[in-house]
């Protein structure tokens, strides 16, 4: 995994604290413009408890007359590119409305939201939302006894019976999201005329947002500000990001001139494969899906006597996207991101445990499509699935998302036979002396500039 820009994410970090700073100060001024925008009585909001999530910052309110329970919720400054914040806001806003209309996935409900000028005390853009009761799904999952300064890792001890339980409610809201279809890429609108859903924005993802906080990618040069018509399309664009990402960014590569000529190589030939594994145009023009980045585990809540799925949470970052995308086997089956696995040098030891795992997540979905009674014509999600595991298309289509990750996904699952420096053309491989002395002299600048960061000498 290429590591993120410790000063950006440092000043990230920095300016999310004075974020949460500014929430916590608010006093009664959050319960009041609650009980305003819901029309509860003066005084019947009550403070109940404070989440804080990767991007989002929330403050649960309790009604003490009725018992109900919301949550007033802002994105996070910091994590979140501060001019993107009401465009994260709306879109997920539209995403839960669609999916409260239209499958039986158990989303919030949104009580009312609102740019950041109709927001209180200047915190920015929000969304009261109803507050569901439930335990984290990971805790179910994970091994026992874990330190939680630790990354969570399935438990290999795990029931199989509860196991599959989980696997089959999960395998439902995938079959759901597959069967929604829309005509291009990007985010999706509701037409107040017809309350016909459509794409008319371009796709905010999370990978951008990693690109701009994390990577040192210019905003205005993601070349994103449309709908996208052609997976193709979007997924050149995804690999000149990944070429831009990796001239911007001065510590993507260290001071070693073999792993900066490495991640040339990589993003080089990532694009060169854009035709072996994009299976989204041949011949299924409008079959895009909806896709979320972050449907996992620990964003979903669980009933712990009945082990039902309470509530999906976090669709911040869902867009229309490639249709190959929901038919990859989800890549959190062993709780821990397989980019993890990559960045501790074990994808051998990733592959054995997340194979059996992957097949016992497709029986289930053969199960849900059974019980179902798919159409005629329709090819399964089951056999979908299937194909892109055993094709590599899904490594594919998870470097395609990941920024930080492609250059090891490419190097351990999709190099393959002659698939290295040799494909790249003339021009790129006389450009390597120019780029590997670019890299050096950039990660000095950068050495220099941490060193004399006060924040990294009071840590070290």
């Amino acid at each position: 995994m290429a590591p993120y820009d410790n000063i950006a994410d440092k000043n990230a970090q920095d300016e999310r604290i004075k974020f949460a700073h500014r929430l916590l100060n608010t006093g009664s001024e959050l319960a009041a413009f609650v009980e305003q925008k819901l029309g509860w009585l003066p005084g019947t909001a009550e403070y109940d408890s404070f989440l804080k999530g990767s991007f989002n910052f929330g403050v649960v309110y309790k009604n003490r007359e009725s018992g109900e329970k919301v949550v007033l919720r802002f994105p996070s400054t910091g994590t979140v590119h501060a001019p993107w914040r009401e465009e994260k806001v709306r879109n997920e806003v539209a995403v839960l409305e669609l999916l409260r209309e239209k499958t039986s996935i158990p989303v919030p409900r949104v009580r009312c939201w609102g740019p950041a000028e109709e927001g209180p005390c200047q915190l920015g853009p929000f969304i009261i939302m109803d507050f569901i009761e439930g335990v984290d799904l990971s805790d179910l999952m994970e091994t026992p006894g874990r330190n939680k300064a630790e990354v969570p890792v399935l438990n290999p001890n795990i029931d199989n019976e509860k196991l599959d339980y989980f696997y089959e409610q999960i395998a439902g809201f995938l079959l759901e999201l597959s069967r929604l279809e829309f005509p291009r890429i990007g985010a999706i609108s509701k037409n107040a005329a017809s309350g016909e859903w459509t794409v008319t924005d371009r796709p905010l993802t999370w990978n951008m947002n990693e690109l701009v906080t994390l990577g040192d990618h210019p905003a205005e040069e993601l070349n994103t500000t449309e709908p996208f018509e052609r997976a193709s399309d979007y997924f050149l664009v995804k690999a000149k990001q990944f070429k831009t990402h990796l001239e911007r960014q001065r510590n993507v590569a260290q001071d070693d001139e073999k792993e900066a000529w490495d991640r040339f190589v990589a993003r080089r030939v990532f694009e060169k494969l854009i035709p072996v594994y994009n299976v989204s145009d041949e011949g299924e023009e409008g079959r895009f899906r909806l896709f979320c980045d972050d449907m996992r585990p620990t964003n979903m809540l669980v009933d712990p006597e009945t082990l039902r799925i309470t509530a999906v949470l976090d669709w911040e970052f869902t867009n229309a996207m490639p249709a190959q995308f929901t038919a990859d086997v989800p890549c959190w089956l062993l709780l821990k991101r397989p980019s993890v696995w990559l960045d501790e040098a074990k994808p051998d030891e990733f592959v054995r445990l997340f194979k059996p795992r992957a097949e016992q997540f497709i029986r289930a979905v053969e199960r849900v499509e059974a019980r179902e009674h798919l159409g005629a014509g329709m090819r399964p999600l089951s056999s979908q699935m299937t194909d892109s595991w055993e094709s590599g298309r899904f490594w594919f289509n998870f470097a395609s998302r990941c920024c930080f990750d492609v250059d090891e996904v490419f190097w351990e699952f999709l190099q393959g036979e002659g698939r290295g420096e040799g494909m790249l053309d003339e021009a790129e491989r006389a450009d390597k002396a120019r780029f590997v002395k670019h890299k050096m002299e950039q990660f000095e600048q950068y050495r220099k500039e941490r060193e004399d960061d006060e924040r990294f000498a009071k840590k070290e």
